[in-house]
């Protein structure tokens, strides 16, 4: 092989493995994208979380700079995430690694209905776990309203996560964020959730929207509780979080609401396990409150 032969293949590798360097940071960013929206959290709410300008993690998000591994340890625990799981999935045991070669192989659409049927077949029973009603979705929604009614009408508690967790605590909710951050806010909602599930045969459970962000604590939801999506439109969200008398949204109402759209766009996936969809846009609560007590009393 001659000189220039030998050149024209070492410049070949070089430019893709320039690529290769360049695909992987834009999918780091991806992924530092995507966890800030499963979370619901801004950009500037996570540059104060993890004290990295939200220039900076600007240029992250969109694949334009190569960020230091230190960087990446402070925004991944401002995440509540792991840094090997923002770099590359996790490999798990052997049999974890031969489940997951056979889930590869499946499209897109057998994939969900794999996994939902996994976390359905290895859960609880389903007559008992049709006893637990979980009503998930984003804030204004109507969950509260209609998990009320509902536990009323059918006679068993009405349990709010949010507030057993505060309960847990012993302070506010922002309080807990500012004590703990959004990582201890999670443990706490992982534990009284399981505390829920131990106490209560049948109840009407309502949980916060970003429990969806966190994959072994919504799959203990799913698992032990017929789950309800409850949601509306952007605008219908947004007019009832201001209803209830939360003003904070309208100060700047057109990035509250592109907000809004971005958190469902990237939640959709992840609500849309659930057992049931409740769509409560343009709807009155005696009409939602209807069509949830005929879906969680009909027999599977």
């Amino acid at each position: 092989m001659d000189t220039t032969t030998k050149d024209s293949i070492t410049a070949n590798q070089a430019f893709h493995d320039e690529a290769a360097d360049a695909e992987f940071i834009r999918a780091v960013g991806n992924r530092v994208r995507e966890a800030r929206a499963r979370r619901g959290m801004s950009r500037k709410a996570l540059a104060l979380s993890s004290a990295v300008s939200e220039r900076y993690l600007a240029q992250v998000e969109s694949g334009e700079t190569n960020p230091s591994i230190m960087v990446l340890r402070h925004v991944t625990h401002a995440l509540g995430i792991s840094l090997l799981e923002l770099i590359e999935p996790q490999q798990g045991s052997n049999e974890y690694r031969l489940i997951a070669h056979f889930l590869e192989q499946l499209s897109p659409s057998r994939l969900e209905d794999a996994m939902l049927r996994l976390m359905r077949d290895f859960g609880s029973e389903d007559a008992a776990r049709r006893r637990r009603i979980a009503l998930v979705g984003l804030r204004g929604a109507g969950k509260s309203t209609l998990g009320r009614s509902l536990a009323a009408e059918l006679a068993i508690p009405f349990v709010e996560l949010n507030g057993a967790i505060e309960a847990e605590a012993g302070v506010s909710l922002n309080e807990i964020f500012m004590l703990y951050g959004q990582p201890g806010f999670r443990r706490l909602e992982r534990r009284c959730l399981e505390n829920i599930v131990a106490r209560h045969e049948a109840a009407v459970i309502t949980v916060g929207g970003g429990i969806v962000s966190e994959a072994e604590t919504f799959n203990l939801l799913l698992m032990n509780c017929y789950t309800v999506w409850v949601k509306a439109s952007p605008e219908e969200h947004m007019a009832r979080v201001v209803a209830q008398g939360d003003l904070r949204p309208m100060e700047g109402s057109a990035e509250a609401m592109e907000d809004m759209r971005r958190i469902l766009v990237a939640r959709e996936s992840l609500y849309s396990k659930a057992d049931f969809t409740l769509d409560t846009t343009g709807r009155t609560p005696e009409e939602c409150l209807t069509q949830l007590r005929q879906t969680v009393t009909a027999h599977p």
